[in-house]
Order: structure tokens, then C-alpha cells, then sequence
């Protein structure tokens, strides 16, 4: 395939299927300036709680993970540490270059090394716990519950650990279409069943049991006539609220089902490389375009769009309180009223992209940057 046969695509697509490209930054080859930041009077405060320094990520993608009043990270360069209140509780060095990372339920805390060991610490006080090679590269976060690790390999397999000593409990896998995202999205662990998207525009459910499948839902089937107009990928981590499941694919639908049964709910023509977020009223989209949208949480329809960060590499959104939060490539952050989708504030977080989701903490959120700035804050 050749490099000119990619740059029809929206931008933040081409970066995402570029298995090899060694920049994130989504303005790099495309020739077009991001929009600039648009002119608006503020109606709430981003306050800064505190911040914090670590390595870089390279080009991988490094998000904060949250147990209660702890933040976790980790870097590129084998840096894990988790932090209260802008303080350093712990740091550990894993001696290698790592690729993703940090899992924790608050007693475990994973990363992922370059060469698909998955290393764990004891999320409290930091020591090393064990090591597990899967021969496996690993682009997202591990997810943590209970006795159970959930590693997500970069060809599609998921991969269950003992959280106890690094031991295989079960694999599965399934078959790929030819051309697939590039994709940091993770595993959702919720009541004994992993929920994962999959290219070819599938989510499915499996037992933390034993791996088996429990359902296989439709998001979006792959529509084109070439290999690259029929990817269909299920983007970013699903979102599970009451017994409802959703998820927006690349090229096709964002949709909600009924998480008991397996029937669509609803289903709207959307494309997004980043995913969504939902809370009891909202679901809320990036798309790939850079617009964020909010529909209806109930029927699809369409309450507002937010389209004056063209460009911007915009990130996945989050719902927190009264406000959406969503991060760009130049290290800002945007507040959006969750009503009608005005910005409401904004702040520079960095000087690098933030291309990591933001997390919720505590009453506000958690951002890290490319190069390893890691800043709380809170709307006001």
C-alpha cells in the first residue's frame, strides 16, 4: 500500500493505521495547521491541583490510571510511580523500555515492556511482585480486577494472568481482517465478564471464568469496495452504564445495546478513532473529524456538536459533572458545557501532545502528556 493512498483519510486515521509511524503527532503529514483556538468567554475556572514530572512516552501512549486518591503512571523508559496529591508515594525502575501501562484495582499495578513482559508491582508500596513473558506486543493498558490480570496484545488476542503469580489462565483469540487500527484501547472488567472491541466493528463478551464467549455484538459491519475503505474497527474502550454497553467504530456507527440481551438500543452513522464516553443523559463523541458530538443517551439523537477544534487531534472525551473534557496535540485542555457544548475553560497542560485519555479523579481529572507532564484538575 502506498503512503499516497493513505492521505484521503482524516488525519488522526492515517496516524492510527500506520503500524510503523514513529510520530504521533497528527498535523505532521497532512499539511494542514490545526484550528485555531477559538475566542470565548469563560464561564467556569480549570484549577490546577498539583502536578507531576516522568519520562516520556515515545511513541507510545501512557495513561494515568486512578485508585482512589492515587494516580499511577509510567513511561517509556521503564518509569512506573503512583502519586497523592502531586507527591511521589513510590517509584520503580523496570529496568527495560516499557509499551504500556499502568492496570491497577489499587492493589495490583501493571505495565507492559517492549518485549511483552507483563510486570506487575504491589500497587501500595511498589515492590516488584513477578514477571510473566507473553511474546506478545502490548499497546494497552492492562486491566486489573480482583485475581485477575487482562492483557490486550496488539494482534487481537486477549491474554488472562493470575493476579496472584503471573501464571496463563486462558487466551482468546480470534480471526483479523487484513488492515486494522493501530489501537491503545483497552479491556473493561465488569462483573465477571471482559468487554472488549474488535476490528471488523464486533464487541464481545467473555467469562473471566475460563475465556469462553458470552456474546458477540454487531457495532458496525465494514462497508467499501478496498481493504481500506472496509475498516470497521471498534475504537477506544467500550463504556458499560447500568446494563447498557456502547461503542463507536472508525468508518461506521456509534451504537448502544442492551447489555442482558444483546439488542440494539440505538445506532447513529458516526466514525471515530478515539471513542466515547456516557453518563445518565449523554453520549458523547470525538469524531474524526475533531468535532464533539453529544447524542441522546437513550434514542441517538443528536443534542449538540462542538466543531472549533478542527485539526486539533482531539482525544477521546470525558464526562465530568456539568462539563465534557477532551485534550489536544498542542497540550491543552478544553472544558465544554455538557448542555449545549460552549466552551467553558481552558488550560495548557503542556507544551506536547496530549494524546492519553483523560481520567476521571476524585471531582475533577487526570492528564498526561507525550512528554510525561502529569497534571490534576478540577472544574470550578
Amino acid at each position: 500500500m502506498k503512503l499516497s493512498s493513505l492521505r484521503v483519510l482524516p488525519v488522526a486515521a492515517v496516524f492510527a493505521l500506520l503500524t510503523g509511524c514513529s510520530s504521533l503527532n497528527p498535523f505532521a503529514s497532512s499539511g494542514n495547521e490545526p484550528a485555531p483556538l477559538a475566542e470565548f468567554r469563560p464561564s467556569a475556572e480549570l484549577v490546577e491541583l498539583w502536578r507531576a514530572d516522568l519520562g516520556k512516552a515515545g511513541s507510545y501512549v501512557f495513561k494515568p490510571a486512578v485508585a482512589g486518591d492515587a494516580v499511577y503512571a509510567a513511561a517509556r523508559d521503564g518509569e512506573v510511580a503512583r502519586f497523592e496529591s502531586g507527591g511521589a508515594v513510590w517509584r520503580a525502575d523496570a529496568d527495560i523500555p516499557l509499551s504500556a501501562g499502568v492496570g491497577t484495582d489499587g492493589r495490583l499495578a501493571v505495565v507492559v515492556a517492549t518485549d511483552g513482559t507483563v510486570i506487575a508491582y504491589d500497587a501500595r508500596e511498589g515492590g516488584e511482585r513477578w514477571r510473566s513473558p507473553i511474546g506478545a506486543e502490548v499497546l494497552a493498558a492492562p486491566a486489573v480486577s480482583g485475581d485477575i490480570v487482562v492483557v490486550r496484545a496488539s494482534d487481537q488476542r486477549l491474554i488472562a494472568l493470575s493476579a496472584a503469580d503471573g501464571s496463563r489462565r486462558w487466551v482468546y483469540q480470534r480471526a483479523n481482517p487484513p488492515l486494522a487500527l493501530r489501537s491503545f484501547a483497552g479491556v473493561v472488567l465488569e462483573g465477571g465478564v471482559a468487554l472488549a472491541g474488535f476490528p471488523g466493528g464486533k464487541l464481545v463478551a467473555l467469562s473471566l471464568e475460563n475465556g469462553g464467549a458470552l456474546w458477540e455484538l454487531t457495532v458496525s459491519l465494514p462497508r467499501g469496495a478496498t481493504e481500506l475503505e472496509r475498516v470497521a474497527d471498534v475504537a477506544g474502550t467500550p463504556v458499560v452504564s447500568r446494563r447498557e454497553v456502547c461503542a463507536v467504530t472508525y468508518q461506521g456507527r456509534a451504537a448502544c445495546f442492551d447489555a442482558s440481551n444483546g439488542n440494539a438500543l440505538w445506532a447513529r452513522e458516526l466514525s471515530s478513532s478515539v471513542g466515547l464516553d456516557r453518563d445518565a443523559r449523554y453520549v458523547v463523541v470525538t469524531d474524526d473529524r475533531d468535532a464533539v458530538q453529544a447524542l441522546d443517551a437513550y434514542s441517538g439523537a443528536s443534542v449538540w456538536k462542538q466543531d472549533a477544534m478542527a485539526r486539533r487531534g482531539v482525544s477521546r472525551p470525558l464526562i465530568v459533572d456539568d462539563y465534557v473534557v477532551v485534550a489536544d496535540a498542542e497540550g491543552y485542555v478544553h472544558l465544554l458545557e455538557r448542555e449545549s457544548g460552549a466552551f467553558a475553560a481552558r488550560a495548557r497542560a503542556d507544551d506536547s501532545a496530549i494524546v492519553a485519555d483523560p481520567q476521571a479523579y476524585g471531582r475533577g481529572f487526570v492528564v498526561q502528556s507525550r512528554d510525561g507532564e502529569i497534571v490534576a484538575y478540577e472544574a470550578r
